[in-house]
């Protein structure tokens, strides 16, 4: 008897589509807080400290969505802001993907063994000495929130294709230690999603293309 294939959903295409465009011959560049800032002038031996999030996408009745969090709002870096799931590499960490998997079953009780690793994307300097490194992948099992209270506020999912458009994207400038700098927003809903996260969207965008 002939095994029947299930119909490829709108969220297995998307899906497609990312690992296609991770396999484009064209290596996509790095990027990092600065990129709309073109003045900053960044010491040449400065050190970046290792870490990964994890880019983490899931079906879902609407289709396809990326699941984000809402930092707590006590922390010292960020709070309150818009953030993927994910942290500082660990010396036990055996890479940078491990990192990513180990930071989303501690922030957002996302177990490792749901997680399918797609590929990685570049890595992005931040302005807090981090050079991070997104781990893109699919979340292949329903699994319930269980968000880390010393450190996430809130988890929420948005739309991947709202988040792939270019046009969603928008530019903004506010004064950081003294002078203009410039950012990428992409807000969703009651979300204003910005800085790092936004510019980590906007460049997987840009890569998977219309």
């Amino acid at each position: 008897m002939r095994r029947q294939t299930r119909p490829a959903t709108m969220t297995d295409k998307l899906i497609a589509g990312l690992q296609t465009a991770l396999t484009r011959p064209a290596p996509a560049p790095a990027s990092s807080d600065y990129d709309l800032n073109p003045g900053t002038m960044l010491p040449a031996n400065r050190v970046l400290r290792p870490a990964a999030v994890l880019v983490g996408v899931r079906a879902s009745p609407g289709g396809a969505e990326l699941v984000l969090t809402k930092r707590a709002s006590h922390l010292r870096h960020h709070p309150g802001q818009i953030a993927f799931p994910g942290g500082g590499q660990d010396a036990g960490d055996a890479d940078l993907a491990a990192t990513a998997l180990r930071e989303a079953e501690e922030e957002i009780g996302l177990p490792r063994a749901a997680a399918r690793i797609i590929g990685t994307l570049p890595a992005h300097e931040t302005v807090t000495g981090y050079t991070v490194t997104p781990i893109l992948a699919e979340i292949t099992q329903p699994f319930t929130p269980s968000p880390d209270p010393g450190e996430v506020a809130e988890v929420f999912s948005v739309p991947l294709a709202h988040l792939l458009d270019p046009a969603r994207f928008r530019i903004e400038r506010r004064i950081w230690r003294g002078t203009w700098r410039r950012y990428y927003v992409v807000p969703w809903g009651p979300y204003y999603i910005w800085g790092a996260t936004a510019r980590i969207l906007r460049g997987l965008a840009d890569r998977v293309g219309p």
